[in-house]
């Protein structure tokens, strides 16, 4: 098992099956030591576990918990095509949160992918970031996540 592989079971964490795009794209692209990562969306075991509109009242669970498990389906993206233990860093996360009308703490809801990250990879976790407000996502996703990696 690789070191990230073990360091995810022993937080309590198991990578799910990498999902299978949605549409008409690839779920990764390699450019030079960079690898560029589609969006990602809530997906637990084959169907949203997290959809609709977040806002004041359901961001710091459902929102954070969302983030958190598309950064889940990034890693099993990122494993399959180049392995946990390859990642030199993460430089770039841009979470996107199907928002209600009002609603400003986007940047508590991608904190659920942030924290997960550095729990994980520590130094190497740490990344720039956009979080950005959206009035809808794919399938009605309350949270989609991408990654530009650094391999090593």
């Amino acid at each position: 098992m690789s070191a990230i592989k073990d360091k995810l079971s022993k937080l309590g964490y198991t990578l799910p099956e990498a999902p299978i795009p949605v549409a008409s794209y690839i779920s990764t692209t390699k450019v030079g030591n960079l690898v560029y990562t589609s969006g990602m969306l809530p997906l637990e075991n084959g169907s949203l576990k997290h959809t609709g509109k977040i806002n004041n009242q359901n961001y710091e669970k459902t929102g954070y918990e969302a983030a958190r498990l598309c950064t889940l389906n990034a890693l099993s993206i990122l494993d399959k095509e180049i392995g946990l233990d390859n990642i030199q860093r993460f430089i770039k996360l841009t979470g996107f949160v199907n928002s209600e009308s009002g609603f400003t703490l986007q940047p508590k809801v991608i904190n659920g992918s942030s924290d997960f990250l550095v729990e994980v990879f520590e130094e190497a976790g740490k990344h720039t970031r956009s979080a950005v407000g959206v009035s809808d996502l794919p399938l009605d996703a309350s949270v989609e996540i991408e990654f530009i990696v650094e391999i090593k």
